[in-house]
């Protein structure tokens, strides 16, 4: 065999190799990319159906869900060596009644293996003072209480026949920052370090997850309509938030 011949021969699986690695999967300083956060909405595994579906609460009760939307805020990535990216002005309003809210893009984020999110369910302290404000916090949208100078975390209306309100429904209007009836939660799921959430240049990913609205009336305490079925804040609120707290979330799967 000839020396060039020979040379090319080595050369050749050595460039074969080359050519399957992925260009974007390399992590260099200073790069950002993007990915998405995707909530699907069940009440107990079942899809949520607006208007139309009658579920069961924990106490065997019937209900029907109109309306429920929530915010999503402050969103925070992890990596395993515990750094951590605070998503800037992550703001986000999710709401059934508009399919394109429970599709979230993730803008600007720094290529890594991230093997954790935390994020608050409501908004933050400081905004709930800073008065109206404008985007998804804009009180056009029905989230802001403006009597009580702060924004409603999440909201579901309904009917139930075990309802003892005004044709029989069910108001549940979560909020509040102050103790004792600070409703202020916080979402936080580990990210199996086998499939982290991988942002790179040439990739978007995908987070899905399962919000159960059911989820406002069990976990901690077991809502009974027939007793409580309407609260704007204060200590029922507190009853609700501590129950979505333990499963209105949870983390399904990730794109990458």
């Amino acid at each position: 065999m000839k020396l060039h011949q020979y040379l090319l021969a080595l050369l050749c699986p050595i460039m074969l190799l080359s050519s399957c690695k992925k260009s974007g999967d390399e992590i260099t300083a200073n790069t950002k990319s993007s990915f998405t956060i995707e909530f699907e909405h069940q009440v107990n595994g079942a899809a949520l159906a607006l208007n139309i579906t009658n579920y069961k609460n924990a106490k065997g009760e019937d209900f029907k869900i109109n309306i429920f939307k929530y915010y999503v805020s402050n969103i925070k990535l992890s990596k395993a060596d515990g750094t951590t990216y605070l998503i800037p002005e992550s703001y986000f309003l999710i709401d059934e009644s508009k399919s394109p809210s429970k599709l979230v893009t993730i803008s600007d984020v720094p290529t890594g293996d991230y093997t954790r999110i935390e994020y608050t369910i409501g908004v933050d302290y400081a905004r709930n003072f800073a008065g109206a404000q404008t985007g998804v916090l804009d009180p056009i949208y029905g989230m802001f209480w403006t009597w009580n100078s702060g924004y409603i975390f999440v909201k579901l209306e309904g009917t139930s026949p075990q309802s003892t309100a005004a044709n029989n429904a069910i108001t549940f209007h979560i909020g509040g920052v102050i103790d004792p009836n600070n409703t202020l939660k916080t979402f936080s799921a580990e990210i199996n370090a086998a499939n982290p959430l991988r942002i790179r240049t040439d990739a978007k990913p995908n987070m899905h997850f399962i919000v159960n609205a059911a989820s406002l009336f069990t976990g901690v305490s077991d809502v009974s309509f027939a007793t409580l079925n309407y609260t704007m804040g204060g200590a029922n609120s507190v009853i609700v938030a501590n129950n979505y707290a333990k499963g209105l979330f949870r983390l399904d799967h990730i794109h990458n």
